[in-house]
């Protein structure tokens, strides 16, 4: 039996369309902002605030794993209602909640170790969306990309573990914009049109990679030529790749490379 900590994004879906497809037994803790698993039978609508309730649930129906998939917003904390486990573990939430929606879950799985119950890697059942290196469409990084992705990379690489950055856009050997807690489509909202850079998504230093693996579809894709940005740079299965086939057909088209590192 597998535990579910499903929320937004289609990524949240596809899991579970995946283990039904697997004919896998579990059962769903909805922290989908409009409850939109309400229709699965298997399927539990618990506040973030309700530890205990949450913990029980997983102990009666003997899971042995859990896993996360979909953002998981930040709550309003002023208006929960807490059991008597939410009020003990709660503060350390709030405290995580600063730092981005990435970090909610981070602090949720600290309690859940703590009461002995094991979190897996939200792709342990779809291994197949996280891509092995190398370049998946017609349109190859030119040398100058070249030189544009080491630098990017090399500043991955100098980042400390406290620092957020998971995306960033490179153009012409420099870094011209970081993503912030607001996440990637933020950011690309604040390049200018034709702006000739390349989207690199790499995981933190430290980072859980359990949950909150850098992630794109088409959405991303979408974006990526709105912006006119030249490609986008991934690290070799540690990523989530949505869309796979309709994306690598979409930048082909557009001429955006796609090349995992």
């Amino acid at each position: 039996m597998i535990g579910l900590f499903l929320g937004d994004t289609d990524f949240s879906e596809i899991v579970l369309n995946k283990i039904i497809k697997l004919k896998k037994r579990y059962f769903i803790i909805d922290f989908s902002k409009n409850n939109k698993f309400k229709k699965d039978l298997n399927s539990n609508r618990i506040s973030i605030g309700k530890f205990g309730k949450i913990i029980n649930l997983i102990k009666k129906k003997k899971s042995k794993k859990v896993l996360f998939a979909g953002k998981i917003s930040k709550p309003k904390f002023s208006t929960l209602r807490l059991d008597l486990k939410g009020m003990y573990y709660m503060p350390s939430v709030i405290k995580a909640a600063k730092s981005g929606d990435a970090a909610i879950i981070k602090a949720i799985i600290k309690i859940l170790n703590r009461e002995n119950i094991k979190v897996i890697s939200s792709n342990f059942f779809s291994p197949e969306l996280s891509l092995k290196a190398g370049i998946y469409t017609k349109i190859r990084p030119t040398y100058k990309d070249g030189k544009s992705i080491k630098k990017g990379v090399d500043y991955f690489n100098q980042l400390n573990s406290l620092d957020h950055v998971q995306a960033l856009i490179v153009k012409d050997d420099k870094i011209i914009i970081t993503e912030g807690n607001q996440g990637t489509k933020k950011m690309l909202s604040k390049l200018k049109k034709k702006s000739a850079g390349i989207l690199i998504k790499l995981p933190k230093k430290k980072q859980d990679l359990r949950m909150d693996l850098p992630t794109i579809g088409l959405n991303t894709l979408k974006d990526c030529k709105k912006y006119g940005l030249n490609g986008i740079v991934l690290k070799s299965k540690k990523n989530i790749f949505l869309d796979k086939d309709k994306c690598i057909n979409f930048a082909n088209k557009n001429k955006i490379f796609i090349k995992i590192i």
